[in-house]
């Protein structure tokens, strides 16, 4: 193991950019305002909310976590966004439809005060939205200098000890990384030359880490994850990460799977359905951003029950996903899932899922989460690809060579045990050997 790094107080504010300030950044912000103000919990916050055990079972150790590494507390915490439609906070909340109303009125002055910079947008990759915020400029290299002009300026008006960037915006048509984001050379060359294989996302990303600025992209399409960004952001000590939030029909694959592959269950089909009205179900309508978001999906069982080593259980599987908009769900998506599963001599069984969940609500603690962890691993100068924040994404971002690990529990020992490992304590193998056999139950 690499030596233990020193991790800087988090002392000053941090401020979170957010490009994209629809219904996941404004439940984000106002979710945070509300803890602010005592009027709800962070629920679902694993920096705010989950404590992290210590050496033995015995010992009675088990801290929350933000009090075990040095996190930066909620109230030092200022927001900023870009977004192609102008509205406010305040405004955005209201048309997004995820909060009650008395949620956000009870907040309106400070929703009211968060107000989206005008945005780097293109309809040509998110092409069922549009909106006048936008920026102007000769070339996708001169729109990177006006982003970057706009980090500067937030950080210095809010006074800023430090920032973090997270991708909240929407889903992108599908791209392949090409001979342009090999090189930081080359991809500057592209920007200059306007090419169409830098989408907005990359700029966003490639902005950031010139500014020093952790990057995380929330979204599956490809942003910071091709060679030139990530070379720059470890050459330079900044971590990013990525990609696509966690969040609903995924989230469950990720727990399901690995149970039933624990168990040597078989699966033969796993057919997958989602129904949203959001602005993301209104892009997803779109056949390229669907095909970005369907090589997300699909990867994860794949991943998780390696048929290769277990072709009686999995060489099979049908794995089907669709996503279709249905516009008077609103944020309240449901994901609906029909699993055909094998047991003993073969018989089969079915398991059906219907999460009536809501995306947005699920979404926002991740983006809390990434923001404070990110910024953590700037501290510690823990500078590339933070794969022990997989357990965040649906595409986790790996380092070359390496294969991206989906299993949700395998994430989330990764995640604490790197927290442990930065705090000075040492990683639980849960091996259960170090017990009196008298004295302690086997783990």
């Amino acid at each position: 193991m690499t030596d233990r790094p020193h991790v800087k107080p988090a002392e000053g504010r941090l401020g979170i950019l957010l490009p994209g300030f629809g219904a996941v950044a404004t439940t984000v912000v106002a979710g945070v305002e509300a803890a602010r103000k005592g009027l709800a919990k962070p629920i679902g916050s694993v920096t705010q909310m989950q404590t992290i055990r210590l050496g033995k079972r015995t010992d009675g150790r088990a801290p929350l976590i933000k009090d075990f590494v040095s996190l930066t507390p909620l109230e030092d915490i200022v927001f900023g966004a870009w977004d192609p439609i102008p509205d406010d906070g305040y405004e955005s909340a209201r048309v997004a439809g995820v909060l009650d109303r008395h949620h956000i009125d009870a907040m309106e002055d400070f929703l009211r005060s968060v107000k989206p910079m005008p945005a780097v947008f293109d309809k040509n990759y998110v092409r069922r939205l549009d909106g006048p915020n936008v920026k102007t400029g000769s070339s996708k290299f001169e729109l990177a200098q006006q982003l970057r002009e706009d980090i500067q300026r937030f950080k210095a008006e809010h006074d800023c000890a430090r920032l973090v960037m997270v991708w909240c915006g929407s889903t992108e048509i599908f791209l392949r990384p090409g001979a342009v984001h090999e090189t930081l050379e080359s991809f500057e060359a592209a920007m200059k030359a306007n090419d169409d294989a830098i989408a907005p996302s990359m700029i966003y990303a490639y902005a950031a880490i010139m500014e020093g600025v952790p990057y995380a992209n929330g979204a599956p399409n490809l942003s910071a994850d091709i060679p030139a960004l990530e070379k720059e952001a470890k050459k330079r000590g900044i971590p990013i990460g990525g990609k696509d939030f966690k969040t609903g029909q995924t989230l469950m694959k990720t727990i399901l799977a690995p149970g039933f592959k624990a168990r040597m269950l078989g699966i033969d089909g796993w057919f997958s359905t989602n129904i949203l009205g959001n602005r993301d179900g209104e892009v997803l309508d779109d056949p390229d951003s669907f095909k970005t978001k369907e090589e997300s999906k699909l990867s994860v069982l794949d991943n998780i029950l390696q048929p290769e080593m277990y072709p009686d259980l999995y060489g099979n599987l049908y794995h089907k996903v669709r996503i279709n908009y249905y516009p008077p769900r609103g944020d309240n998506k449901e994901g609906w899932d029909n699993i055909d599963i094998r047991g003993w001599m073969g018989y089969t069984m079915q398991i059906k899922v219907d999460f009536l969940c809501r995306d947005s609500i699920l979404a926002a603690p991740i983006v809390l989460d990434l923001a404070l962890f990110l910024d953590l691993a700037s501290r510690a100068g823990m500078g590339g690809v933070q794969e022990w924040l997989s357990f965040y994404f649906k595409s986790p971002q790996t380092l070359p060579g390496l294969y991206a690990e989906h299993d949700i529990f395998i994430q989330h020992r990764k995640l604490k045990n790197t927290l442990r490992w930065m705090g000075g304590e040492e990683p639980l193998t849960h091996l259960g050997q170090d017990y009196d056999p008298h004295g302690a139950e086997d783990e």
